[in-house]
């Protein structure tokens, strides 16, 4: 998802770094991907824009050596039939197999790939049911996501889940600071309180006793059951 002026600094700074002009200073780089599911993301910004910062945009691209994986691990070591079958069927959408209707541009899914709920209040009702009772259940926790392609979805279903845990609702507010003075003016408190940035927790941050955190630096889902112990590093 790195935009691919990312790369083409890492080779210049590689360059210098080793004393080597050879592309990444002569080191071997290994990226690995999926450009049907992480193309980078460019804020406000038009399909064009995304397409001209992906990897293939890139003067690197023709240096690059592609080597394709033809079998799923997962679905291999697990002798998952059904995995198998939905990783098929995945795959064949992200090659273009499923017929695309020409007066619409949709494609209609497979059976059985998926349920379709109507609403944001459906997919919370049948992702996590009896939440109020099973939050407890860490086991119950952790097979269970909402993935969502906005922010704002993500801040509004996290809202709704949370109100139906019992307990009051604390707030951790960041502290945010100007280390210029010179800057302040520039800069104000209210400004940088408004900013969200990606990676890192909210001004403002909700939580309840039993609510779950997702740790950025380990991807594991911590439980924060006494709130007053809980920490958060950048």
């Amino acid at each position: 998802m790195a935009h691919k002026k990312s790369l083409e600094a890492l080779d210049r700074s590689m360059q210098d770094l080793r004393n080597n002009k050879n592309r990444f200073g002569g080191a071997m780089i290994l990226l690995a991907g999926d450009f049907r599911q992480i193309l980078p993301i460019v804020p406000r910004s038009t399909p064009a824009d995304e397409l001209n910062a992906c990897l293939k945009s890139s003067i690197l691209w023709k240096y690059i050596k592609t080597l394709k994986l033809s079998i799923n691990m997962r679905v291999e070591l697990q002798e998952d039939q059904s995995g198998e079958v939905f990783s098929k069927q995945l795959v064949d959408i992200g090659n273009g197999i499923i017929a695309v209707d020409t007066s619409s541009g949709y494609i209609t899914f497979p059976t059985n790939f998926c349920n379709f709920c109507e609403s944001k209040t459906e997919i919370m009702e049948m992702v996590f049911p009896n939440i109020a009772q099973n939050y407890v259940n860490h086991i119950w926790l952790i097979d269970r996501v909402i993935l969502a392609a906005k922010n704002v979805d993500v801040n509004e279903i996290n809202f709704h889940i949370q109100e139906k845990l019992a307990g009051e609702l604390k707030n951790y507010k960041s502290v945010d600071s100007i280390t210029n003075e010179d800057e302040v003016v520039n800069y104000p408190t209210e400004f940088l309180n408004s900013l969200e940035l990606p990676g890192l927790p909210p001004h403002n941050l909700q939580l309840k006793t039993g609510s779950t955190t997702m740790s950025k630096h380990e991807d594991t889902i911590e439980e924060a059951l006494d709130l007053t112990d809980v920490h958060f590093l950048d």
